[in-house]
């Protein structure tokens, strides 16, 4: 014949004495931390002169690791990845405000306010991929019109940001 119905089960036993101790595994991949980032201002106000005039700000609240060049600037990446950015302006009374934020030679975004009896703060964020070597800046645009971006000493109110959110590799 064959075998018969297996029976309930029975009660657990005792936990048993612990084992030897185990042979050290292998080394790990190094832990890499990747960070970037800035946020600098401008006291002084700004108005067009050229066709296209190069922003430059004035005032360095963060500078994580010198990435962001107040003699050019702009943002130099050394850790590529993906990067967010923001460009904060008050506009002036009765002038348009058109600035680009540039990566390397190309216009990425736009910040625009059409001229306006009442000023306003406008604002532009954007993510960007970039590679080693590329430069994140802001470039002020002149067309017919007078374009200008209100700032003083004593407050500030150009504002430019970016960081690293994902490194490309981890």
């Amino acid at each position: 014949g064959g075998a018969g119905k297996a029976g309930e089960r029975g009660l657990r036993g005792y936990n048993g004495r612990k084992g030897q101790k185990g042979q050290v595994g292998p080394p790990g991949n190094s832990c890499k931390l990747h960070y970037a980032a800035f946020s600098v201002g401008r006291r002084k106000p700004l108005h067009s002169s050229d066709y296209f005039q190069h922003v430059t700000f004035d005032t360095e609240l963060v500078n994580l690791y010198k990435h962001f060049s107040m003699f050019t600037g702009k943002f130099f990446c050394y850790v590529p990845g993906i990067y967010f950015f923001n460009l904060n302006v008050h506009t002036w009374n009765f002038k348009e405000t058109y600035l680009h934020v540039m990566q390397n030679n190309k216009e990425v975004a736009i910040l625009y306010a059409q001229p306006s009896d009442r000023s306003i703060m406008q604002s532009q964020s954007l993510m960007l991929e970039l590679q080693e070597g590329d430069e994140v800046w802001v470039r002020m645009f002149k067309r017919e019109r007078e374009n200008g971006v209100y700032s003083e000493e004593s407050d500030i109110y150009i504002t430019f940001n970016g960081h690293l959110i994902k490194p490309a590799i981890e």
